[in-house]
């Protein structure tokens, strides 16, 4: 039903139409219109409300196209082969699928809706349409099994260092890979691996950013744990632009990681963390571990000092932080 809808504010430009009008031409109720109305608004169309005149699209929402991404493409492998689809259920399954159909390192999938987002834990991650950065890479590192947490890191320091190049933003990491800001989530990442007798085969990486999410585009219950870049700078967020940088700066840490190890990405984790330095709680798979948090050790894991002055490692779980 929206499809008719749009095509009724596209033949009248500029012009406020009464919801009476809409109903009435479309024989549709009131109530239905104004849902329509909002099934387009979450798809990236704009539009202003105004009492006894009706409503007036102001807006069309900006879509990634494959040419605009190329422009601002500065990388070697990272994005080279790409597929950029317009809904799909997770890009973490379409990725999964293109590895074992032989994707080169680098390949990424690109949405500009997910049906089915999820991040860590099997948690649903809300991925309208037109607003974000959905994305998954594939990765085919070469490192013991046991060091993929590297990677969840050296992502999430990646994406930082891409926002604060394209968005004026005090941008954080929390512990492991989510990015805040004024502790609010604005990122989220999810590496899931596949191995074969403890040989590491390859490694999908999600990335969700909200990117021009408004406030009504969340979930009434999430809006005040998570926020967008648009949200928060006031101002619309070339995506394109944002994407392409990311890819970039993922590809220059990949590589120095590749060269170096994990040393000079725990010391970029430390200078990005929001975490280092604040008291904690961390539920983790054996219980709540609380401390004031040091930094991470080889591993990548969370050292805490606790209140009898012992040290902790973390090496997965959920962070709070304490009030």
């Amino acid at each position: 039903m929206s499809d008719p809808l749009l095509g009724w504010f596209q033949s009248h430009q500029d012009q406020y139409i009464s919801g009476e009008e809409i109903s009435r031409e479309l024989s549709i109720s009131r109530t239905a219109v104004w849902k329509q109305i909002n099934r387009l608004r979450k798809k990236g169309y704009q539009f202003e409300a105004v009492p006894k005149l009706g409503y007036r699209l102001i807006g069309k929402p900006t879509k990634l196209d494959e040419s605009s991404i190329r422009e601002h493409l500065k990388t070697s492998s990272f994005g080279q082969q790409m597929k950029l689809l317009e809904r799909v259920d997770s890009t973490q399954n379409v990725a999964l699928s293109w590895a074992l159909e032989g994707a080169e390192e680098g390949a990424v999938v690109i949405a500009e809706e997910q049906g089915e987002g999820r991040g860590r834990r099997g948690r649903a991650w809300h991925s309208p349409a037109g607003k974000g950065i959905w994305m998954s890479l594939v990765l085919k590192p070469r490192i013991p099994l046991h060091f993929t947490p590297h990677l969840t890191l050296l992502t999430a320091v990646a994406i930082c260092r891409a926002i604060k190049r394209i968005v004026s933003l005090p941008v954080g990491i929390k512990w492991p890979n989510d990015l805040l800001v004024d502790d609010r989530k604005v990122c989220g990442i999810l590496l899931e691996s596949q191995a074969e007798d403890e040989r590491l085969l390859s490694v999908i990486a999600g990335v969700g950013i909200s990117v021009n999410l408004e406030a009504d585009d969340f979930p009434e219950e999430l809006r005040q744990v998570v926020t967008s870049l648009r949200r928060e700078s006031g101002q619309e967020v070339d995506r394109a632009a944002l994407l392409a940088e990311v890819l970039f700066e993922w590809e220059q840490l990949y590589r120095l990681y590749e060269e170096q190890g994990f040393g000079p990405i725990r010391s970029l984790w430390e200078a990005q963390s929001i975490t280092i330095g604040r008291a904690l709680n961390v539920d983790t798979p054996f219980g709540q571990v609380s401390g004031v948090a040091q930094g991470l050790d080889e591993s990548g894991a969370l050292i805490l000092l606790d209140a009898d002055g012992c040290y902790k490692k973390v090496f997965s779980g959920d962070v709070q932080f304490s009030t």
